[in-house]
């Protein structure tokens, strides 16, 4: 039987996964098989931490803008300001209004008055 010799194509897909880990540590980055098992490994990291960092972004959002909304006034809250958002059918999400809480308090406080002067007080006497 003749001695079969080998193509490019397995040294070319292994040099790929190489590049790509070649920045961890150890043999990590030097044998093949773990290689590929920690390829997958950050792979996968990588998936589940994007879903995460979303949701870390929306608490931080919503805590700086209820940290500057109980500033002014005690009575008034973060839950209270979205709903009467909602309510006048305003279009502003809550990354844009960390943004302005960060940037422009009094920007946010002139928003929030607005909503609470056109919306009816009826409704929040009754639940309290």
């Amino acid at each position: 039987m003749t001695r079969v010799k080998r193509g490019y194509i397995a040294r070319k897909r292994r040099t790929k996964i190489r590049l790509f880990a070649s920045s961890f540590r150890g043999s990590h980055s030097r044998l093949t098989r773990t290689i590929t098992q920690q390829k997958i490994r950050a792979l996968v990291s990588a998936h589940r931490d994007r879903d995460k960092q979303k949701r870390n972004f929306r608490r931080l959002w919503i805590t700086r803008i209820n940290a500057v909304i109980r500033e002014k006034g005690v009575s008034y809250s973060y839950s209270k300001l979205i709903h009467d958002l909602y309510k006048r059918q305003l279009l502003l999400n809550r990354k844009i209004l960390a943004q302005i809480a960060i940037s422009n308090r009094n920007c946010l406080y002139m928003i929030s008055n607005e909503i609470r002067e056109k919306v009816d007080w009826k409704e929040y006497t009754e639940i309290i």
